[in-house]
């Protein structure tokens, strides 16, 4: 049985190579999964597919809506 994750992935990302400073962000996703595993990974999947030029992501999957 499937449920509906709240899932919340912090993203940095680095805009030139010559500075320092990243430009840190966070994304929410509703994520229709199996396990809260399941959740986290496609949380992932979807943020690496919407930022790829980001250098570190930290996924939380805080819980069940659904």
């Amino acid at each position: 049985m499937s449920h509906l994750y709240e899932a919340f992935v912090d993203i940095r990302e680095y805009l030139e190579s010559s500075t320092n400073t990243p430009r840190m962000y966070s994304e929410r996703y509703e994520i229709d999964a199996l396990s809260r595993i399941a959740a986290d990974r496609a949380a992932l999947l979807m943020a690496e597919t919407s930022h790829p030029k980001a250098s570190e992501y930290d996924v939380r999957v805080t819980r069940i809506l659904h």
